[in-house]
């Protein structure tokens, strides 16, 4: 409904163009006070500029072509990067900030030149205030080109969902009664040949993998020295989030359970995650610490997330 009501085009006067036109107003009632020929020349002066720049910022408007290139991940309370894609198909275009419209989204990008012909990525650090779904109604296109005296705005309808992931930053320990066995490679993280911390060198044996060789030392020692590295213990975590949590309990839950799965799969372990009426394997992995952000960013948005689907 707001969508339909919205002008085609929107004008918001600036700080320069609210003096710009009090001087004219003053010129304008000097001229009939008084008369004189030479404020009659100016008024009209200053009139023309008005009119010129109206219909130079409407040319920039014209002929755009908006799209969402989209963002990487988005965590709630701090910025992230958001792109659009922004083409002109004749003529060229000025000083033009990029924005979404009717969202709570903060932030914009914007484009000094824009010629024609060429897509132009924008790039705006954006803020969103809470996690879950987002919709995205239209990007907000504003000049201020020639003058700077008005921005004038066009909406290009393009709707969308924005996913936002839990804040980030929780202060946490180790999950205590989530692990539930181990699933590493070797019983024991003393065995070697892992990815773990540095155990010591070794000359390197006939038909071993030469890619371990510390070249460095291999030089100095003047014969191929192999690094030999402590195996890493996996581990596998579940962890949940109990039913009946609501509003600020159920947000610092879900803050809690993204820090922990961020900090046991950057440490190899693997991640399960229980929710009320779904339940997510345990995986590692950057792919399986995004599947867990995602069922977190949807816990409590169940209905909306049916509504998209259907």
């Amino acid at each position: 409904m707001r969508a339909r009501l919205r002008p085609p085009r929107t004008l918001k006067v600036t700080r320069m163009g609210r003096t710009y036109l009090v001087v004219t107003f003053g010129v304008g009632l000097g001229a009939l006070n008084t008369g004189n020929n030479l404020l009659y020349l100016v008024l009209g002066l200053l009139l023309s500029v008005i009119i010129l720049s109206g219909v130079l910022s409407e040319r920039c408007l014209r002929d755009l072509t908006v799209r969402r290139v989209g963002v990487d991940g988005a965590f709630a309370g701090e910025p992230f990067a958001f792109r659009w894609g922004i083409t002109r198909r004749e003529g060229h275009a000025f000083a033009l900030t990029l924005s979404e419209a009717d969202s709570a989204l903060t932030g914009e990008g914007s484009v000094g030149y824009l010629p024609a012909g060429a897509e132009h990525v924008v790039r705006a650090d954006l803020t969103a205030p809470r996690r879950g779904p987002m919709k995205l109604l239209g990007v907000r296109v504003t000049t201020t080109w020639p003058l700077g005296l008005f921005a004038k705005t066009r909406v290009f309808e393009l709707p969308g969902t924005l996913l936002v992931y839990p804040r980030r930053g929780f202060a946490c320990g180790p999950p205590e009664d989530a692990a539930v066995s181990h699933v590493g490679e070797a019983p024991s993280p003393r065995r070697l040949d892992g990815t773990g911390d540095l155990a010591g060198l070794r000359e390197l044996g006939e038909h071993e993998d030469a890619r371990r060789v510390h070249w460095l030392k291999s030089a100095s020692a003047n014969r191929l020295l192999k690094v030999e590295r402590e195996r890493e213990e996996r581990r596998t975590y579940v962890l949940e989030v109990r039913s009946g949590l609501e509003a600020e309990a159920l947000e610092r839950r879900c803050e809690e359970v993204a820090e922990q799965a961020h900090r046991l799969i950057e440490a190899g372990h693997e991640v399960g995650l229980e929710l009320p009426g779904q339940r997510l394997r345990p995986g590692a992995g950057s792919g399986q610490e995004r599947a867990l952000l995602r069922a977190l960013a949807w816990l409590g948005f169940e209905d909306e997330r049916e509504e998209e689907a259907a």
